[in-house]
């Protein structure tokens, strides 16, 4: 008997080790952070901001306290790297500039990206010392990336300033591609065009869906990306599946100004398709 029960617990130990071994190769096969092209541009001569949250509490309506959140780091490591392997000089900001707090993960979600960024001192440093968007000439950048996270969704949609520094940007010389992934995409709600619409009315938009915050259980953020695209009057579409976390789009705008991810599964292909939109330009 004593025999039986220690080969069992010997058994359900080794099963369950390798359950954990395999855990994330199995996400990534059910859609979680799926890899795409891996083809380096030569843009050598251009440069990228990143936005990124400061908000670092996950709290409900009137309330102020609540799980640490902030920034998903992989909406902002994936494209990041991608970026700077194409030679692209790569700045990190935040609303109020300072440390953009990070979504604790566990090592199952974790992408190689970010196991890369939280090993490099460098980078960790412009996460802990990030730009203020207020300091920032937005004109002299070539893209604008604006990263997501739960902690987005209580200061990007909410900034004036953000909203009136990417108007500005959008008629530069420069003519930025702007994208963002996930709640990201709530940076540009507030974003106008020279007659004072809403500057992303009528175009092709994605975001984090309403239905993925629900399968979630988080959906008392005081902003959704599905809920303010759609007020913002976007065309707005999506992917599904049985659960939206492993559902991936990325959306280009007619003009080709916007690209944008639904979600955390976009960042490669929201940053692959910018550099390829920025390579076949003719200036």
């Amino acid at each position: 008997m004593v025999k039986t029960i220690r080969n069992i617990v010997i058994g359900t130990i080794i099963f369950i080790f390798i359950v954990l071994l395999a855990l994330p190769k199995m996400l990534v096969s059910a859609g979680l952070h799926p890899d795409y092209k891996e083809e380096i541009f030569s843009l050598g001569d251009k440069r990228a901001l990143i936005i990124a949250t400061n908000h670092g509490v996950l709290s409900k309506p009137y309330e102020s306290t609540g799980k640490a959140t902030g920034l998903f780091l992989s909406e902002l490591s994936v494209p990041y790297y991608r970026f700077t392997e194409s030679g692209i000089s790569v700045d990190i900001a935040s609303i109020k500039g300072g440390v953009i707090p990070l979504e604790p993960l566990p090592y199952f979600v974790k992408t190689k990206e970010d196991k890369k960024f939280l090993k490099n001192k460098d980078v960790m440093m412009k996460l802990d010392n990030s730009l203020s968007i207020k300091n920032i000439d937005f004109d002299a950048y070539d893209i604008i990336f604006l990263s997501g996270g739960w902690g987005a969704a209580y200061d990007l949609g909410f900034s004036d300033l953000l909203g009136n520094k990417i108007s500005t940007a959008y008629y530069s010389k420069k003519e930025p591609i702007i994208g963002g992934v996930c709640h990201g995409v709530l940076g540009l709600i507030k974003a106008k065009n020279k007659e004072g619409d809403l500057l992303i009315k009528g175009r092709k938009m994605t975001g984090v869906t309403d239905k993925q915050l629900k399968e979630l259980g988080i959906f008392f953020t005081p902003q959704h990306p599905e809920t303010e695209l759609r007020k913002a009057g976007v065309a707005f579409t999506s992917q599904t599946k049985f659960k939206d976390i492993f559902a991936n789009l990325t959306v280009v705008d007619d003009e080709k100004r916007f690209v944008t991810g639904q979600n955390q599964n976009a960042g490669h292909e929201t940053s692959y398709t910018i550099m390829e939109i920025l390579s076949k330009r003719e200036y």
